[in-house]
């Protein structure tokens, strides 16, 4: 059985204007399509993700129970897998990619949903940062289409300080030497690597490290657990994939589109779908401050902080059992009715 599966999405035209003379969007599925089509569980990826880095919350005992759901992770473009800018050839790579918007997102899942799966209504978009960034314009732009969202760590417009943030990242790595002309030409090792430790520094939180969580995780002291836990991650990653999601990210905006011509209430007000908004109080650039007055505007919201240590990573809580209780506490609330 192939890893994942591949929607070939012919051309495609993107939101920035350009057309792709052809396009891919790559998912993997979980679980069993009801005869009904009723039980499906749309799980976009994060910031830097394949779908096998976030299925660890798929399974019978954990957040997302393939048993009861049929689970579809689609792989957003720029991530390496679906169309991204290390699989464009010319006239778009290298260093020619357009850029994708979770607009662009959205159009490949809706074309997965109808020409794969003959599915009309997701029972649950669910998502952790972009993930949740995408479960989110999902909820505003085609609300007939979901029943509820559980969205993670995230919020409908990316903020100024996230964008900050974004900006350091980008910054990074467009200073090392293998990045010339808009194109990297070698390996930004050096550069990789000094990006992985200010991801470290603003994805977990100061409770944290002050309280040396890592040790907790099999790490032997401070630098082994930013080398072989940080480094590690982001050192197989393509840089040019790396910053194509910095943008896609950096623009994230559920009103930035003709629908709602900019208006953040308007499209917050057109999320109809019973949803759970749940931030970690020591995310840094999601922050639970923003998130819960994006929560007040949306009609069908619940607003359930994440109280954790973890920063951000309390929405991805692969090595937290108690933070994972309490994502799937609130899944199992939420959908308790369908």
């Amino acid at each position: 059985m192939a890893e994942y599966e591949v929607l070939e999405l012919g051309p495609f035209p993107l939101a920035c204007g350009i057309t792709l003379p052809s396009a891919q969007l790559a998912y993997k599925t979980y679980g069993t399509l009801s005869p009904a089509k009723d039980n499906l569980v749309l799980y976009p990826t994060s910031y830097a993700a394949h779908h096998s880095d976030i299925d660890w919350l798929i399974g019978p005992e954990r957040v997302l129970d393939p048993t009861r759901w049929f689970i579809v992770i689609p792989n957003q473009l720029g991530n390496g897998l679906s169309t991204s800018p290390s699989t464009l050839g010319d006239p778009f790579g290298p260093g020619g990619a357009p850029p994708f918007s979770h607009l662009d997102n959205l159009a490949a899942q809706e074309r997965l949903l109808d020409e794969v799966f003959g599915v009309e209504t997701i029972a649950l978009a669910y998502g952790w940062s972009m993930g949740g960034q995408q479960a989110l314009h999902w909820g505003a732009l085609r609300p007939e289409r979901v029943q509820r969202i559980c969205a993670v760590c995230t919020a409908a417009r990316t903020s100024d300080y996230n964008k900050v943030f974004l900006s350091s990242l980008k910054a990074t790595l467009t200073s090392d030497p293998a990045y010339r002309d808009g194109v990297f030409v070698d390996r930004p090792t050096r550069s990789l690597r000094a990006f992985a430790r200010i991801y470290a520094t603003m994805a977990l939180s100061q409770d944290f490290y002050r309280d040396r969580l890592w040790a907790g995780l099999g790490f032997s002291s401070l630098e082994d657990f930013l080398v072989r836990s940080w480094e590690a991650s982001f050192l197989h990653r393509d840089p040019a994939n790396l910053l194509s999601m910095i943008d896609t990210w950096a623009a994230s905006d559920i009103a930035a589109n003709a629908t709602f011509g900019g208006d953040l209430d308007a499209a917050l007000r057109a999320i109809r779908a019973p949803t759970m908004i749940m931030p970690s109080t020591t995310d840094f650039y999601f922050t639970a401050t923003d998130a819960e007055a994006e929560a007040a505007k949306m009609p069908g919201a619940r607003f359930r902080p994440i109280e954790s240590q973890w920063g951000h990573r309390a929405g991805n809580p692969v090595q937290n059992p108690a933070d994972e209780a309490v994502l799937r506490a609130a899944v199992a609330e939420l959908t308790a009715t369908l």
